[in-house]
């Protein structure tokens, strides 16, 4: 291997946010914080959303996921769905007469 062309791979901290579950993996992710393992020794720190220890289809708990509500925000950023609902309206407003 050529040197100075690979990026170091070393043990790192994995943490979920969700309920603080952590992981000593080796990686090559690049990270700005550290923490202190179990044994004394400080290693970087990647904080994660979702992991194994949190996920779904890991625990066997139906967990809501999406929290953002994400689809409702891209509706009501691109307008999507407002044609749809004025049409309806109008419809029923029609049929009404």
């Amino acid at each position: 291997m050529k040197k100075d062309t690979h990026p170091e791979y070393r043990d790192v901290i994995f943490q979920d946010t969700s309920n603080g579950t952590r992981f000593l993996l080796k990686s090559t992710i690049q990270c700005k914080e550290t923490d202190t393992w179990d044994d004394g020794t400080e290693y970087p720190l990647f904080k994660v959303e979702i992991t194994s220890a949190s996920h779904p289809f890991y625990t066997g708990k139906m967990k809501f996921v999406d929290t953002a509500g994400r689809v409702e925000k891209f509706q009501k950023k691109y307008n999507w769905g407002k044609k749809a609902e004025e049409a309806t309206e109008e419809t029923a407003t029609e049929d009404a007469k």
